[in-house]
């Protein structure tokens, strides 16, 4: 069976692990830490990044750092994971869900005015695929409400927005280094700061509401509880992990993207032949090579081809289920239809893409798609 995904070892990790515990220095905020956080400060200038247990929990805290009460809202898409809305909900928040852009997958910017009221507090986008939403479009809209505007850039390492790195852009963003993400550690996140009056709050709630952080610096004499907060940052042994893979981002990022660009050129013909719609990349955007999607017309001809593969050995998979249908908050939706959103729900199917995807494996998805007939 060809998979869907294969997390990629660079060869290092192991090293890097076996050196981070005999540092005698493993639960945390220790040597790996500060090189990672160095890293993505240093390549994309944000200006905080703190790695967390998870893109949930990176999520979770700016809620916090947010300061959302019951009764605020927040608008999001509605495709989307479920950690997006989650995070939000947990703090008492009324998820106010946008419907997709007929394009892509990301939000429809011109949707989202409508959508503000006086309890607005945030505006959540996700980079879908890691293709940047308009961002100056929806900074606008926020300045303009004076509302948050945090990045959902789980998909979206070292993709940018004219030239803007993803992540460097809203108020806040989050990234995720899960086992299917470009770099992975397994499990893993980033809390990125870009506002800096949120900076030494998310230090201390990044440290279980300590000022934990500050004492070591010597910056006070003891540390204390003093916000609230959680147990958000890793050990060592994912920050080690991870760090054998940043080394080496450059090199992941040519592979992915090359096996990207090869389905979107192999495709074409046949995807016009039987309206199957592949990705699109906006002028102001760049592509990162995470997820390569088709678009069907409908749910049945996508079912057919999921059968179809999976029969010549070969796991192709459908994404997100839109959240304004999900069991728990169908009854909190105000209602409103979400046409995209359903669309992409029935008819998006990602194909396998992953560093270590060869020639001959990929050369295979290929050829069995463009035998296939959908109609």
């Amino acid at each position: 069976m060809i998979p869907f995904n294969r997390p990629h070892l660079t060869g290092k990790e192991m090293h890097y692990i076996y050196q981070a515990v005999y540092s005698g220095k493993i639960s945390g905020n220790g040597m790996y830490t500060k090189k990672c956080q160095n890293f993505f400060e240093k390549r994309y200038g944000f200006k905080k990044a703190l790695l967390t247990t998870s893109c949930t929990d990176a999520l979770e805290m700016c809620a916090l750092l947010a300061d959302i009460k019951p009764g605020d809202e927040v608008i999001m898409p509605s495709y989307t994971f479920v950690s997006t809305a989650n995070a939000f909900v947990r703090e008492g928040a009324k998820i106010v869900f946008a419907d997709s852009r007929k394009d892509h997958p990301g939000i429809k910017e011109d949707n989202i005015e409508k959508l503000i009221t006086d309890q607005t507090k945030a505006i959540v986008v996700v980079h879908y695929a890691g293709v940047a939403c308009d961002m100056d479009k929806i900074m606008s809209i926020a300045n303009k409400y004076s509302l948050l505007v945090i990045e959902d850039a789980a998909h979206a390492i070292d993709s940018y927005y004219k030239q803007q790195p993803l992540g460097s852009i809203g108020h806040l963003a989050t990234f995720s280094f899960h086992e299917t993400k470009n770099v992975n550690a397994g499990e893993g996140g980033m809390l990125v700061i870009n506002d800096e009056r949120f900076i030494d709050r998310s230090e201390i709630i990044w440290e279980k509401g300590t000022n934990r952080a500050e004492f070591f610096r010597g910056e006070v004499n003891k540390y204390e509880w003093v916000d609230i907060g959680s147990s958000f940052l890793p050990s060592e042994i994912t920050a080690a992990y991870l760090w054998a893979q940043l080394e080496e981002l450059d090199r992941i990022q040519k592979k992915r993207k090359n096996v990207w660009q090869r389905y979107q050129k192999k495709l074409k013909k046949w995807a016009e032949k039987n309206n199957v719609k592949q990705p699109f990349i906006p002028e102001y955007a760049t592509n990162n090579g995470h997820i390569y999607y088709l678009v069907f017309e409908n749910e049945s001809q996508r079912s057919h081809v999921i059968k179809k593969m999976k029969e010549k050995d070969i796991l192709t998979v459908f994404h997100y289920l839109s959240l304004h249908k999900s069991e728990y908050y169908e009854d909190k939706h105000d209602g409103g239809e979400l046409p995209q959103s359903d669309r992409y729900t029935e008819c998006l199917l990602r194909l396998p893409l992953f560093v270590d995807l060869g020639l001959e494996n990929q050369t295979k998805i290929i050829n069995e798609l463009v035998n296939l007939d959908v109609k």
